[in-house]
């Protein structure tokens, strides 16, 4: 049986070995494990990949969505916190990191509805939020699983009604949004370094990008205990430091990104291209205006299909995973401490059908075959027991991804 993983961290290892060794090797020659020359290094060489004027590097992308808010509210509001009365819209339909970090830089999550057609946040809901609030100060846009949101239209919301905007980039290092990288839309833009992320370390870490000194500033103050130094303490801070090994690791990585960015959008085409005609499958769809960098390959099912699919994989040694089953509005966390706008009935619904693949940039042409044949063999050996399928009113099952 030929078994297919979500991912292959150890085929990209071994893949790049040589060059990772080396900047491990010239880290145990200089001994400088904090904030050594491979941090600030790391940080000059992203800056000028996104086209920003700062990146500071952090200890994970959870902790890169905080900073951030911590710093608008620091900027904006002249105070550490914002305040629970602060509303923040963002996406239900997320890690809990993004709902997670509005909480613990003091605000309420304002969960809006998503676009059937990308899973992302919706601007049409953002506008119909802002008409009915007063008490919003900012957006958190997520860019899910590799596909940029609808930045321009964001972005006019935000300078006509006076918001900030923090881009969470940890699912698309690389994507574009008419020509520019993701990341550098917004006031800041947070990434992950998380070791299945697209450019991933060998543990956690993150970083901030900002075309504002003053923001750099104050983000790379709280990564440091809130001050310009130990004796200098301006704010609340934190321990938040990117260590330089995983920045060695990173800088080694970098050079790849690009390339294994387009294989996976080559694998994408792949997958689509096979599961076009699939009745119960709503392929990924891309508008032309962002480039997406698929960090995940994700799929709809149709029909109540998707978990009777996920263990047919699984008994065909084909690995699956559901980004998210649990929308964040639905969690504990955030019941009593969220603002929830509208029916999210898209939420909901993506909730129950979505089904991510196996994506690797090194896997072969042939994995990905065997994949999507398998997904067709299951539907075609259970058309007699999958109910009348309608597709949502605005999704399209045949588009091709890009």
């Amino acid at each position: 049986m030929e078994k297919v993983p979500m991912l292959d961290l150890k085929r990209e290892f071994d893949y790049m070995k040589d060059d990772i060794r080396t900047a491990i090797e010239g880290c145990l020659e200089h001994q400088k494990w904090i904030l050594g020359p491979e941090v600030a290094e790391l940080e000059k060489r992203i800056a000028a990949y996104l086209g920003v004027g700062h990146c500071i590097g952090c200890s994970s992308g959870t902790d890169a969505l905080v900073l951030s808010l911590r710093a608008m509210a620091i900027k904006l509001k002249g105070k550490e916190y914002f305040d629970k009365e602060d509303g923040i819209i963002t996406t239900p339909f997320t890690f809990t990191a993004t709902g997670d970090a509005i909480l613990r830089a003091g605000a309420t999550p304002v969960f809006v509805d998503i676009d059937p057609h990308t899973y992302n946040i919706d601007p049409v809901r953002i506008r119909e939020c802002l008409s009915h609030s007063t008490n919003v100060i900012g957006i958190v846009p997520v860019h899910l699983y590799g596909y940029p949101c609808s930045m321009d239209e964001i972005m006019t919301l935000a300078r006509t009604y006076g918001l900030f905007v923090v881009e969470d980039v940890a699912q698309a290092f690389g994507a574009e949004w008419r020509g520019s990288k993701l990341g550098s839309l917004g006031d800041a833009g947070c990434f992950s370094f998380f070791p299945s992320k697209n450019l991933g370390g060998f543990g956690d870490g993150g970083m901030v990008a900002t075309n504002d000194d003053t923001t750099a500033q104050t983000i790379r103050m709280l990564t440091k205990h809130g001050g310009k130094d130990k004796y200098n303490v301006e704010h609340i801070g934190y321990n938040a430091r990117l260590d330089t090994l995983q920045a060695a690791i990173l800088l080694a990585k970098l050079k790849h990104l690009d390339t294994f960015n387009e294989r996976r959008r080559h694998l994408a085409r792949l997958y689509s291209a096979a599961l076009a005609q699939t009745e119960a499958v709503v392929v990924p769809r891309s508008n032309g205006d962002g480039t997406h960098v698929y960090h995940q390959y994700t799929i709809r099912t149709l029909g109540g299909t998707r978990d009777a699919l996920k263990e047919y994989l699984a008994a065909k040694g084909i690995d699956s995973m559901v980004y998210y089953a649990v929308p964040l509005h639905e969690m504990a966390t955030f019941e009593k401490s969220c603002t929830v706008f509208g029916d999210l009935r898209e939420t909901s619904a993506a909730a129950r059908e979505v089904l991510s693949l196996p994506m690797e940039p090194l896997f072969s042409d042939r994995e990905i075959a065997h994949t999507a044949e398998s997904i067709k063999n299951f539907y075609s050996s259970h058309a007699g027991s999958i109910p009348a399928i309608e597709l949502p009113p605005s999704a399209s099952r045949h588009t091709q991804g890009v």
